[in-house]
């Protein structure tokens, strides 16, 4: 970070902290703080940016292989950052956040208040790494090669970082239990844990989706959300106790729409979808289906279904792509042109939706599938550019005496209509 410096500023911009051209900043290892406080506590690390005679501190504790951030540990680190006046504390593990100022480790409220504490994980750092090379972006020969020597120590086994492989036991009980017409609780343990996993499962998968296209993917997190972790967390823990049900929407740059992400625990599948206004220019239903069709002609028809979205609050229709390609009559309603549509992708994964491992492994698998055969290819409809009409092709046409002109030949249309009403009468 300290070395390669656009890619240490990139990493904290991701903090919602701005890096100049004038900042500097300094990297140190093993630290010995001049207040070490009552415990044995040595972070790993102090970042320090420097501006004039401003700076800004954090402290760094890092994990590797499969050993967890601890809520002792963070609390001590907290209150080691507080004693030595220090801003942040930012741990790296091979656990996943959705976002840095979400941590994945719970510990008490008061503890925050001692210090900012943030959190990414190795799989982050490392796609940024790669993010960076493969845009171009560090032009100094230098830069790239130490950013380059970076992604290989940590990309080895040896470093000990790895992906989100498993989801917890709790888990296979949820599901199990939704399967046996069970009732879920959003404030239970299980329930909470799926929704934390959950959200480390799909952050990793965002990566993925990173690393796959060259170009940086979200997991988009509603304003009041990013605010209130905990609220986060309670809305999603009550939909998955009522719908049986757990979403996420991701961004990717330049694509027609959001794809939502979900993995239905009634059904056992997982679902990928994307939606799209239909084209306004067309009339008919079936013209803007063709549109719709064009689009997706490479796409595999497997698991690719359409939606039909109609105006006003009528129910939507659905369609295999097999079955729309076909026969795309099948699509039309009786007095209705179609809205929007919604491509769907549907994996059912029987009984290896409660498998802690392969549910993994099938979701890392279904929804790159889906964006290779369907999303990559969503165009969004624009309005035509509007065209010069041909009787206004010259910059006179259009001038005062033009304008004068309809305007007069407006008025004498009025009169002659007003007078012919008058021979009527």
């Amino acid at each position: 970070m300290e070395t390669v410096e656009d890619f240490g500023k990139a990493l904290l911009s991701d903090l919602g902290i701005k890096a100049g051209a004038r900042m500097r900043l300094e990297a140190y290892t093993e630290v010995v703080l001049r207040n070490g406080g009552t415990g044995k506590a040595r972070p790993d690390g102090l970042l320090v940016l420097r501006s004039g005679t401003t700076s800004w501190t954090a402290l760094v504790e890092a994990k590797v292989g499969n050993t967890d951030l601890t809520p002792e540990q963070l609390e001590s680190y907290l209150e080691l950052a507080r004693l030595n006046g220090i801003d942040a504390l930012l741990t790296i593990s091979n656990q996943f956040a959705p976002l840095p100022s979400h941590h994945p480790v719970e510990i008490a409220a008061g503890s925050l208040k001692k210090a900012s504490l943030w959190h990414w994980s190795w799989m982050y750092v490392l796609t940024q790494a790669a993010l960076h090379l493969e845009s171009g972006e560090v032009r100094d020969r230098e830069q790239r090669v130490i950013l380059n020597e970076m992604v290989r120590f940590l990309s080895h086994p040896s470093a000990g970082v790895k992906g989100f492989d498993q989801m917890p036991a709790s888990w296979s009980t949820v599901a199990n239990a939704v399967q046996a017409g069970g009732t879920l609780s959003p404030r239970a343990n299980e329930v909470q844990e799926v929704v934390g996993a959950w959200y480390q499962e799909t952050r990793d998968l965002s990566l993925i989706l990173s690393r796959q296209l060259g170009e940086e993917v979200l997991v988009k997190v509603p304003r009041a959300h990013v605010l209130d972790p905990g609220l986060r967390i309670k809305e999603d823990a009550e939909r998955l106790a009522q719908e049986c049900r757990l979403r996420s929407i991701f961004s990717v740059p330049n694509t027609a729409a959001a794809i939502e992400v979900a993995a239905d625990f009634n059904r056992r599948s997982v679902y990928a979808s994307m939606r799209v206004a239909a084209p306004g220019d067309r009339k008919s239903t079936k013209a803007r289906l063709t549109w719709l069709l064009r689009q997706m002609a490479k796409s595999r028809p497997d698991n690719v279904h359409v939606r039909f979205y109609w105006p006003g609050r009528g129910p939507c229709t659905q369609h295999p792509l097999s079955v729309l390609r076909e026969r795309p009559e099948v699509a039309e309603e009786s007095g209705k042109v179609v809205s929007s549509f919604e491509v769907v992708y549907a994996r059912d994964l029987a009984g290896r939706f409660a498998q802690r491992r392969n549910f993994v492994a099938d979701l890392e698998q279904a929804i790159p599938d889906f964006y290779e055969q369907v999303g990559q290819h969503l165009k969004a409809w624009q309005p035509r550019a509007p065209k010069i009409k041909e009787d206004r092709a010259d910059p006179a046409d259009v001038g005062t005496a033009a304008m004068q002109k309809d305007a007069e030949l407006v008025v004498s249309e009025r009169n002659s209509l007003g007078e012919g009403n008058a021979g009527d009468a």
